[in-house]
């Protein structure tokens, strides 16, 4: 069975920017984590990146990310991302690098 990674790194965030974090995690293994490129975990486990995000869109309730692009092989995804963090505010572009296992995410590193 053929599993479209592409499509569920997408719905994670459609989930990410209806600030929705519970959707969010749903994607994830339970111990996944969301880190630097090759460095500092950023959260750890499924209720850390839960928690953290709440946290954020809290911080930033108008927290949007645009999918500029994304790339696909085996089981890693990569999204070039635009996001802003208000509705007029300034704008950044991030690279997301999501890293599977099986159709759950286990890790997501941001390169910015």
């Amino acid at each position: 069975m053929s599993v479209d990674r592409v499509a569920i790194a997408r719905e994670m965030i459609a989930r990410y920017n209806a600030q929705d974090a519970d959707a969010y995690v749903a994607a994830m293994t339970d111990d996944a984590c969301e880190s630097t490129y090759r460095g500092a975990v950023l959260r750890e486990g499924r209720e850390g990146v839960r928690s953290g995000l709440k946290a954020m869109f809290a911080q930033y309730p108008e927290n949007r990310a645009e999918i500029l692009s994304a790339l696909e092989l085996g089981e890693t995804v990569l999204l070039h991302e635009k996001v802003a963090r208000a509705a007029d505010g300034e704008k950044f572009e991030v690279m997301s690098i999501y890293s599977f296992e099986g159709d759950k995410v286990s890790r997501v590193e941001f390169i910015r």
